[in-house]
Parts: structure tokens; C-alpha cells; sequence
């Protein structure tokens, strides 16, 4: 199986939830991951999403020192559109 990776970053302004998570995130730039695959017997490329991972800081692991989480791509949406509200109320 070839899997596609694709990373982008995203920034919080404010502190942030994830939906599964405990802890209250710090605001700042994060790096998101996605894994597809593509999908077979089909007469054009397309892949199928099968992975979405956000990769947050370790408060024990020191500078540089990460997790990263699974996530669904709804729930980072959710965060993203409560710190524009939170960010454009505020």
C-alpha cells in the first residue's frame, strides 16, 4: 500500500480543547499530518483519507519533545472555528 502524506501547520490564538483530549492546549502553531491511500479500480487517482494526527508539545519531554494524537478531521475543525469566534469576539 503507498500511503500519501501530506503536513500543513495551523495556528491557535487562543488556548484550545480537542474533543478525546484532557488538557487545554496553549495557543500557538501546530503541526497537522494526514495519511491517504489510494483507492483501486478506479479510471482516475483518488485517495481516501485514513490518518489525521496533530502533533503536540510534551510538558515533561523538553524543547523539541512531542505526541502526536489522532484526530479526526471534524474535531480539528470544531477547535479551528472556536478560536476564530473566541479570536474575533475578544
Amino acid at each position: 500500500m503507498n500511503l500519501r502524506t501530506t503536513s500543513r501547520t495551523i495556528t491557535f490564538r487562543q488556548p484550545f480543547s480537542l474533543v478525546g483530549l484532557d488538557d487545554i492546549q496553549p495557543a500557538g502553531t501546530y503541526t497537522i499530518q494526514t495519511d491517504e491511500e489510494p483507492l483501486e479500480g478506479l479510471s482516475f487517482l483518488a485517495y481516501r483519507r485514513v490518518a489525521t494526527v496533530i502533533f503536540l508539545p510534551l510538558g515533561r519531554g523538553g524543547p523539541g519533545s512531542f505526541q502526536a494524537i489522532s484526530i479526526t478531521p471534524e474535531a480539528l475543525d470544531a477547535a479551528q472555528a472556536r478560536d476564530a469566534s473566541e479570536f474575533h469576539d475578544g
